[in-house]
């Protein structure tokens, strides 16, 4: 496979997931971010953890979708996530989920 063929192949996956990031965000309630994912979800929790001086968050998200091109499901019943770096968590109103049709 040639770098413009894996280039194309991303691209296209990308778009994929775009499209359907599209169809199903009127769904949720919420949009988690971490260092390594984003998230649709209808519940959420964070808890700021210390271990040993260290300061952690734990995120439990419930109904979720991941925004993953290499996952071959993106919808999850439950996800833990235990992170040293920042969450963002936004509560999605209707008027921040209309999305252009085309």
């Amino acid at each position: 496979m040639s770098a413009e063929d894996l280039e194309k192949y991303e691209t296209e996956m990308e778009l994929t997931l775009y499209r359907e990031y599209r169809d199903v965000v009127g769904i949720f309630k919420y949009v988690v971010e971490t260092d390594r994912r984003f998230y649709l979800c209808n519940q959420v929790d964070v808890k700021a953890r210390t271990e040993a001086g260290e300061v952690f968050f734990e995120v439990t998200i419930s109904d979720a979708w991941v925004w993953d091109m290499y996952r071959p499901a993106r919808f999850a019943k439950n996800v833990k996530v235990l992170t040293f770096k920042d969450v963002n968590v936004e509560e999605l109103s209707p008027a921040d989920i209309d999305l252009p049709k085309s």
